[in-house]
């Protein structure tokens, strides 16, 4: 039984209430990646109330990672990502249930790895994943959330295949973008990406897409600047690869 007490500090909210509560809790989210974006969102979902989660991630817990990747701690390096995460996890909220895979997320295992998902959450950190993640979601119609976050600089994008720009749509192939190793990342530009990210998920995931602002955000932190980004001209092309011509390059 849903314990709304538990929750009674966000049920009020009217987008949300009792009804967006149950669904939410219904719900089931696969999460690739589980660094930065990553343990930020699923940190805030859980604790909201999410029935399902399956994190997957290949990676160890590094002493760098410590300053953005919330769910880890000095003594849990050297430790798989997914597993420790999934028990703090476990901890924060044991009426959601969270599973671990340690593995890297491909084309070989990404259709399997979604099954039973109601939505993807985008917690990597390169292009080339996503757009495997992208590959999927359009492929079997399920909605993701893309985010990206370098420097002091993020990027989030709720994509509703067949509905809004997928991200082929935009990039028809893996941008070359800097990466945390080379031009670094705040963790604060980390959280606030990953944030939103979570608030989208909340909105799809309770059947509020109408809510939902599809364009692309881009943050400018440092310079404390934001601005949407629509895409929509790129769908209305109607000369994507992906969803609009079915060829599902990165899964083969």
């Amino acid at each position: 039984m849903l314990d709304f007490d538990r929750y009674s500090r966000q049920v009020p909210f009217p987008g949300l209430g009792e009804a967006g509560q149950r669904r939410l809790a219904e719900a089931r989210v696969l999460l690739v990646g589980c660094g930065g974006l990553g343990s930020v969102q699923a940190t805030l979902l859980v604790r909201a109330g999410l029935g399902w989660l399956r994190i997957v991630d290949c990676d160890a817990v590094e002493v760098q990672n410590l300053h953005r990747q919330i769910l880890y701690d000095e003594p849990e390096t050297g430790r798989p990502k997914a597993e420790v995460a999934a028990a703090k996890l476990r901890q924060a909220n044991s009426a959601v249930q969270v599973e671990s895979v340690v593995a890297r997320f491909a084309a070989a295992n990404a259709e399997e790895l979604a099954r039973g998902a109601d939505l993807i959450l985008d917690g990597t950190d390169n292009a080339a994943t996503r757009f495997v993640i992208n590959d999927v979601a359009v492929k079997h119609g399920l909605p993701w959330i893309y985010g990206a976050c370098v420097g002091a600089e993020g990027r989030m994008l709720p994509i509703i295949p067949h509905r809004t720009a997928c991200l082929r749509c935009i990039w028809d192939e893996p941008p070359a973008h800097p990466t945390c190793a080379t031009v670094g990342v705040l963790g604060p530009m980390v959280a606030m990406v990953a944030s939103f990210q979570a608030l989208a998920a909340m909105q799809v995931l309770i059947g509020r897409v109408d809510d939902l602002d599809t364009r692309m955000l881009v943050i400018d932190g440092w310079s404390w600047r934001m601005r949407r980004v629509d895409v929509k001209a790129a769908l209305e092309r109607g000369d994507c690869r992906c969803c609009k011509q079915g060829a599902y390059e990165y899964l083969t």
